[in-house]
C-alpha cells in the first residue's frame, strides 16, 4: 500500500476532524470513503447508460406510435409540422 502525504488547509483539517469524531473512522478511512464517493459520482455522470437508467419516460417513453406503425406515424407527424 502506498503512503501519500497531502496538505490540508485549516478548513479541510476541521472537516476531517469532524468526520473522524462523528463516524469513529480513522482519517485514512474517512479520506478513502470520500474518494470512493467522489469517484462513484464522477463515474455515474460519465456513464451514458446510468443517465438513461435514471430517466423515467413512463410507459412507451417518448414513442408517438408503436414500432409496427412507425412509417405511418412519421408521415402523420411530418404532416402536422409542415402542412401542404
Amino acid at each position: 500500500m502506498a503512503v501519500k502525504t497531502i496538505r490540508l488547509d485549516p478548513r479541510a483539517e476541521t472537516l476531517l476532524a469532524d468526520v473522524v469524531r462523528r463516524t469513529g473512522m480513522t482519517p485514512s478511512q474517512a479520506l478513502r470513503a470520500g474518494l470512493a464517493t467522489l469517484h462513484e459520482r464522477l463515474r455515474a455522470r460519465d456513464d451514458p447508460y446510468a443517465v438513461y437508467e435514471r430517466l423515467d419516460l413512463g410507459p412507451g417513453g417518448y414513442a408517438r406510435a408503436p414500432a409496427r406503425r412507425a412509417k405511418q406515424a412519421v408521415r402523420a407527424i411530418l404532416r402536422t409540422k409542415a402542412p401542404r
